[in-house]
C-alpha cells in the first residue's frame, strides 16, 4: 500500500510540476521570451527544482545512512555484551510486571523485550539515532513471533506507539540545536519536554490497549455468534 502511494506522489509531482512549466512557457509573451538570457532549467524551472530536489535529498539520506553505521554497530553491540552479561536478563525481571501488561503474548524472556528496553532507555536519554536500531532491532525479534507475518501484531502497535511518543528525560538533541542556535537557556525544555512526552504516551498505550480491547471482544463475540449458528443448523 505504501509503495503505491509514494508511487503517485511522485507521479503527480511530476505531472504538476510539468503541468506548471507549460503554462509558464504557453503564458509568457514570445517577445519576452526572446529577451531573455540564457536560463537555468534546474532552477527557472518547475520540473528542474524537482529533480534537483530529489537528487538532494538522495545525497542527504545516503549521509545519513553512513552516519547511522557507526551508531547502530556501537548500540546493537552493547546491547550484544550487555545480554551476553546477563544484564539484559535482570533489567527484564525488573521490568517483567510491566512488560507482561503491555506485552502480554511476549515471553519474557525473549530478545525482544531486551531490545525494547535498551531503545526505551535511548529515547529517555535523547539519544534518538542510538535508537532506531534498537527499535528495528526489537520489530525483528517480534516479527519471528508474529503469527500473521506481514501484518503488525498488538505488541509491535504497542511498542511502536511507546516508541513513537518517546519519554525523553534528557532531550539532549533538542537542547544542543536550542544552544547552537543562541538560546540563552537551552535546558529549559526539560520539564516541559517530560510532561509533553509523558502524556503522549499515556494517552497513546491507553488509547492502543482500548481499541484492542474491544477488537478481542467483537471476535469473540462474532465466534460465539458464529459457533452458536452451527450449533442450530446441525
Amino acid at each position: 500500500m505504501l509503495n503505491h502511494i509514494w508511487l503517485w506522489m511522485i507521479i503527480l509531482s511530476l505531472l504538476i510540476a510539468a503541468g506548471s512549466d507549460i503554462y509558464h512557457e504557453t503564458a509568457t509573451p514570445e517577445k519576452e521570451r526572446q529577451t531573455e538570457t540564457q536560463r537555468n532549467l534546474n532552477e527557472d524551472t518547475k520540473l528542474g527544482q524537482v529533480t534537483s530536489a530529489a537528487i538532494e535529498a538522495v545525497g542527504r539520506a545516503v549521509k545519513i545512512a553512513i552516519g547511522l553505521i557507526g551508531v547502530m554497530a556501537l548500540w546493537l553491540g552493547i546491547m550484544k555484551v550487555a545480554e551476553e552479561a546477563g544484564m539484559i536478563h535482570i533489567i527484564a525481571k525488573i521490568v517483567r510486571p510491566i512488560t507482561k501488561r503491555l506485552f502480554p503474548s511476549i515471553p519474557s524472556d525473549h530478545p525482544s523485550i531486551g531490545a525494547m528496553i535498551m531503545n526505551i532507555a535511548a529515547n529517555m536519554l535523547g539519544l534518538s539515532n542510538a535508537a532506531t536500531p534498537l527499535g528495528l532491532k526489537a520489530m525483528e525479534e517480534l516479527d519471528k513471533i508474529n503469527p500473521k507475518k506481514g501484518q503488525a501484531s498488538d505488541d509491535m502497535i504497542t511498542f511502536l506507539v511507546i516508541n513513537t511518543s518517546a519519554i525523553t528525560i534528557v532531550p539532549a538533541t533538542a537542547i544542543a540545536i536550542r544552544a547552537s542556535l543562541g538560546s540563552g537557556n537551552p535546558q529549559m525544555i526539560v520539564i516541559p519536554s517530560i510532561i509533553a512526552a509523558s502524556m503522549a504516551t499515556i494517552v497513546g498505550v491507553t488509547t492502543v490497549k482500548l481499541i484492542q480491547y474491544f477488537q478481542k471482544k467483537n471476535s469473540k463475540n462474532s465466534a460465539t455468534a458464529e459457533h452458536g449458528g452451527q450449533n442450530g443448523i446441525h
